[in-house]
């Protein structure tokens, strides 16, 4: 696996080594070893997965407590996927990355607890797993508006499109008045 790292620092961009012929291929995305020795300490305790159809936007997510790590990956479409560091002590915060996430490309995207995370669905459908470090806690959950003018996050839109968004997301606060991280 090549593990390259993103212009947010901690964010990893994964590229698994992919092993293919003619009956089709075969793929790691986790390996405990490999992972830590390329300093990714996780232990993950739950695999969420998402269908989404084009032009939803999912985010932008985190837990204010029983903070979660994610590795996510596309395993049918594309998406545009973003982390968003939401760590008042980091010089970074309120910076983000974005990076796209492909069925095609088989790039993984670790986003480590205290950052904030959403993608926008690009093909027609997608499917999109994630290994989770913490459960679910919907107590913790919290949001921040897709579009907020403070972070900037440009979103492939086309001029005037607007995402598909759950009711919860449309209502997300901006950043300015979100909980966020010490």
């Amino acid at each position: 696996m090549i593990f390259q790292d993103t212009s947010l620092p901690g964010v990893v961009q994964i590229t698994p080594r992919v092993f293919a012929d003619e009956r089709g291929f075969f793929m790691e995305t986790w390996q405990s070893r490999l992972f830590s020795a390329n300093g990714i300490e996780a232990e993950f305790v739950q695999d969420n997965f998402s269908r989404s159809s084009k032009g939803t936007l999912r985010g932008l997510h985190y837990q204010i407590k029983q903070t979660q790590g994610k590795l996510v990956r596309v395993v049918r479409g594309e998406v545009f996927d973003v982390a968003v560091d939401l760590r008042r002590s980091s010089p970074n915060f309120g910076k983000w990355v974005g990076a796209t996430l492909s069925a095609h490309n088989k790039h993984q995207l670790w986003v480590p607890p205290g950052f904030g995370h959403g993608f926008l669905v690009l093909s027609e459908i997608a499917e999109f797993e994630y290994k989770c470090t913490h459960y679910y806690a919907p107590e913790f959950d919290r949001s921040i508006r897709w579009d907020d003018p403070d972070i900037g996050i440009k979103w492939p839109l086309h001029a005037g499109e607007r995402p598909v968004l759950s009711a919860k997301d449309a209502a997300a606060p901006l950043f300015r008045d979100a909980e966020t991280y010490s």
